[in-house]
C-alpha cells in the first residue's frame, strides 16, 4: 500500500448497505469497507451511520493525503446546494450532506446521486470507456438511468434520468401514482410480481422466472417477453431524446447475460429508423460502479479547482 500519494475518499450509500474506499488517481482502492446502513432504525440513524463510515474512511492510514470526498447517494439529490432532499428508501428528508460531511471529515466534498456516479463510472472506465454518450441503466426492484451527453452526466437539478417512469403504454398501476411506466412491467421486481399474479405461484425473484421460462413456463415466457418488449419502447424513446453510442445495462436485472442482451438488443433495432443504433452492453463494474463513481467526483472537485 502506497501511503505518500494524494487520495480520495468515496463512499456509495445504497438501500441496505454502505460501500466505501480510499482511492487513488487511477481509480486503485488501496482499502475498501463495507457497512450496514441500519435503515430499520429510521433516517436520523442512517445519517449517523453514513457520517460515522465516512470518519473511518477519512482515519483510516491510506487516506493519510486525502484530499477531497466523493459522497454518492439514493434519491432525489440537489448537488448545487449539497443536499439530500429525499429518499424512498431510506426515507430522509432535506439532509445537508455536503455540510455535513466536510464538518466530520475536513475535506471539500462532492456529492451525487448514486445511479449517475454509477453511469459515469462506467462511461470513464467500464463497459463504454471510450465513449462519449452514454445511457447506464440499472435495473433492479426500480429502473433508473444516467444519461452521460459530452461525457459529462446530465443532472437536471437532481431530476434526471427518470426512464422507469415513461409510459410505454400498458394498464399497470406504478408506485408512483402513474399507469403505464416502464419500471411496473419491466423491474425485476414487476417480473417477480407479475408472474405470481398470473401463475398463482410463489417465486423467489426474477431470475426464478428467467430459470421457469427455460423449464417450458408458458406463463414465464409471456412475462418475460412483455418485460423486454417494453425495455425496447422506453429504449427507443431515450435513443431518440438523447442518442447514446452505447446502452449499459446493470443491475440485478444484467445477470440475465445474453438472455436479456440479445433479444433487448434485436427489438430495440427494429424499432429505430433514422436514430443512432447503440450497442447495448452489461455492465462490467458492478457493485464497484457507485464508489468509482463518488472518486471521479471527488477527482473532479479537485480539478475543476472548487476544493483548491
Amino acid at each position: 500500500m502506497t501511503l505518500d500519494a494524494d487520495t480520495v475518499v468515496a463512499l456509495d450509500v445504497g438501500g441496505s448497505s454502505l460501500k466505501g474506499a480510499v482511492l487513488d488517481r487511477a481509480g486503485t482502492a488501496l482499502w475498501t469497507l463495507q457497512r450496514r446502513t441500519r435503515r430499520e432504525a429510521g433516517p436520523d440513524a442512517v445519517v449517523e451511520t453514513v457520517l460515522a463510515t465516512l470518519e473511518e474512511l477519512r482515519a483510516h492510514p491510506a487516506a493519510r493525503r486525502a484530499r477531497a470526498c466523493g459522497l454518492v447517494v439514493p434519491g432525489i439529490v440537489d448537488v448545487a446546494s449539497g443536499r439530500a432532499v429525499w429518499s424512498e428508501n431510506l426515507k430522509w428528508r432535506d439532509v445537508p450532506f455536503r455540510t455535513l460531511t466536510a464538518e466530520r471529515t475536513g475535506l471539500p466534498v462532492a456529492l451525487g446521486h448514486d445511479v449517475r456516479a454509477g453511469g459515469l463510472a462506467e462511461a470513464r472506465t467500464g463497459a463504454a470507456r471510450g465513449a462519449g454518450n452514454v445511457l447506464f441503466v440499472p435495473i433492479g426492484t426500480g429502473i433508473g438511468a444516467a444519461i452521460v451527453v459530452d461525457g459529462r452526466v446530465l443532472d437536471g437539478d437532481g431530476m434526471a434520468g427518470e426512464l422507469g417512469h415513461v409510459d410505454v403504454g400498458h394498464r399497470e398501476p406504478c408506485a408512483c401514482g402513474a399507469v403505464g411506466c416502464l419500471e411496473s412491467i419491466a423491474s425485476a421486481a414487476a417480473i417477480a410480481r407479475r408472474y405470481a399474479h398470473r401463475s398463482g405461484k410463489q417465486t423467489l425473484g426474477a431470475s426464478d422466472v428467467l430459470k421457469r421460462m427455460h423449464d417450458g413456463d408458458h406463463i414465464a415466457r409471456e412475462v418475460w417477453d412483455e418485460a423486454v418488449d417494453a425495455l425496447s419502447r422506453g429504449l427507443a424513446t431515450a435513443c431518440s431524446l438523447v442518442a447514446p453510442e452505447v446502452i449499459i445495462v446493470g443491475g440485478g436485472l444484467a445477470t440475465a447475460g445474453a438472455e436479456l442482451i440479445e433479444p433487448l438488443s434485436s427489438r430495440l433495432q427494429a424499432r429505430l429508423t433514422f436514430q443512432r443504433q447503440p450497442r447495448i452492453v452489461p455492465a462490467e463494474l458492478g457493485e464497484r460502479a457507485g464508489c468509482a463513481g463518488a472518486g471521479l467526483l471527488a477527482w473532479t472537485l479537485l480539478d475543476e479547482g472548487v476544493a483548491a
